[in-house]
């Protein structure tokens, strides 16, 4: 009698023994990687995209307008009238830039203001510039013919000094001192006796400024 024990094949005759075999070999669907489909992949994306917006407009609304450093320089066509407005060439003078609207009820109330405020200045080294901004040149032209404003006006029509300025509304008003810097910032309408100290501390400092050369020259001389 032989003691060889004879093989078995617990599956040979087992027709399901194929499918037990694949799926033991492939371990359990939890640890399997999952698939995404196109439309998953699509969802995914969008969400992605409107955090990237969402995050750029908090950022945006966390810019504030400038209040101090170099005011961003213009050189634009002048409403109703030749020649252009350059920021640059107002160098050494004090510059009252002004943002406003036809359509902008606070800023028809301010601008008799603002007139009244150039005509005491606009012999003391002050320049004052009206800057138009979503406005029609028509409706625009008429703002300046009603409240006979005599200051230079600009108009933005491509919203670049909006942009420029950190504006978010009109009116908007900033005072630039004769060394090109922003030295005060209104945000809507000022009061007149707010908008008038502001020019006067903005002279003053330009003279103290430009006294300073003057006076290392004379002793200069002196001394030789």
């Amino acid at each position: 009698m032989s003691t060889t024990q004879p093989t078995f094949d617990a599956y040979s005759d087992d027709p399901y023994a194929d499918d037990a075999l694949t799926a033991a070999s492939s371990g359990p669907a939890s640890m399997r990687p999952a698939r995404l489909n196109p439309f998953s992949i699509v969802i995914i994306l969008f969400a992605v995209l409107m955090l990237v917006v969402v995050g750029w407009g908090i950022y945006q609304n966390s810019l504030t307008q400038p209040e101090g450093g170099p005011a961003p320089e213009f050189t634009l066509p002048l409403l109703g009238q030749e020649g252009e407005f350059s920021l640059a060439e107002q160098h050494g003078k004090v510059v009252v830039i002004n943002f406003w609207g036809s359509w902008c009820g606070p800023c028809r109330v301010e601008a008799p203001m603002l007139q009244r405020t150039w005509e005491r200045y606009q012999d003391d080294d002050v320049v004052f510039v009206g800057i138009a901004v979503k406005d029609i040149e028509r409706d625009a032209l008429a703002y300046i013919d009603e409240f006979n404003i005599t200051y230079p006006n600009v108009m933005d029509r491509r919203a670049e000094l909006e942009k420029a300025y950190r504006t978010e509304g009109v009116p908007e008003t900033f005072i630039v001192g004769r060394d090109g810097e922003i030295k005060k910032f209104f945000f809507a309408q000022p009061r007149e006796t707010d908008l008038d100290a502001a020019i006067q501390a903005a002279l003053a400092e330009g003279r103290e400024t430009s006294f300073l050369p003057r006076l290392t020259a004379f002793l200069n001389l002196e001394t030789r």
